[in-house]
This record gives structure tokens, C-alpha cells and sequence, in this order.
């Protein structure tokens, strides 16, 4: 193999590795439109389930939007009766952050938080602001009240 085809081939082995887990993120966000009520925002539980191949699963989050809202809030469920919700604004700079699977990034300057809010990367130095989260039969109620 002569060293054209060899760069080539090298470039477009390390692209495709690199495509494959951005794709893969963007598939599995999932937003929900959330309900406004007098002290907070509500979405249903089976928000959290979809089917694949005719079986149930459960997403791991769900981002939760309203027209509202200047930022979404990040819903992360840990089992069916813990849950942690993020105001997905970056304490950085105010930038919206991205959902990643577990954590938080900032496009604007790389900062990650986790899925309980707390500053895993800087330059932000402050954790992201929380909300109680509370469930009530087929509902997630999202606490807004400060």
C-alpha cells in the first residue's frame, strides 16, 4: 500500500470513529414538553419509555422543554421514584448546555457537570442549579419554586 492510500485510509478510520459516538448521543436525547403548573412543571412518567423491538425500555433522561422557559431542564432518572432535574444553563457564562448521556457540556468553553449537577470540568466553578423533583402516580413533577 503506498502512503497516499495509507493516510487516506488512516483518515477516514479515526473519522468514522469519531462520528459514530456524537451520532449515537443525538439519537438517544429525547425531548418531552413539559406542563406548566402554579409551582413547577410536570411530564408523564411513560415519557421516560419507549419500545425497541417490541419490548419496553427506560431512557436514562429526557430533557424537558416549555415555551416558557428560557433554558430546558435535564431529567435524569436514576430509578422510578429518584430522579434529579437541572436548569441546563451553564453557571460559566449562561451558555445552554448539551446533554451527553450522563453529564453536561458547554459548547461555549468545555465545561461538564454530572447528572446530579455538580462541576466535573471547568471553567465553571459553581454546580448547576437543582430542583426537587417529586413523582405522584403517572407524573413527574419538577419543582421550580426557587
Amino acid at each position: 500500500m503506498d502512503r497516499r492510500k495509507f493516510t487516506k485510509t488512516c483518515i477516514m478510520c479515526l473519522a468514522s470513529s469519531a462520528i459514530v459516538p456524537v451520532m449515537s448521543a443525538c439519537q438517544s436525547t429525547y425531548y418531552a414538553k413539559g406542563v406548566l403548573e402554579p409551582n413547577g412543571i410536570s411530564v408523564a412518567r411513560s415519557e421516560f419509555t419507549y419500545l425497541k423491538k417490541d419490548q419496553p425500555v427506560q431512557r436514562d433522561y429526557i430533557i424537558v422543554r416549555n415555551d416558557s422557559m428560557e433554558f430546558p431542564i435535564y431529567l435524569y432518572r436514576f430509578s422510578d421514584e429518584e430522579y434529579a432535574a437541572l436548569l441546563m444553563k451553564c453557571t460559566h457564562q449562561g451558555n445552554e448546555l448539551q446533554a451527553s448521556g450522563d453529564h453536561l457540556q458547554c459548547s461555549a468553553h468545555g465545561s461538564e457537570f454530572s447528572n446530579r449537577g455538580t462541576v466535573e470540568q471547568g471553567p465553571a466553578d459553581k454546580n448547576l442549579r437543582t430542583f426537587k423533583v417529586s413523582t405522584i402516580g403517572d407524573k413527574i413533577f419538577i419543582d421550580l419554586r426557587a
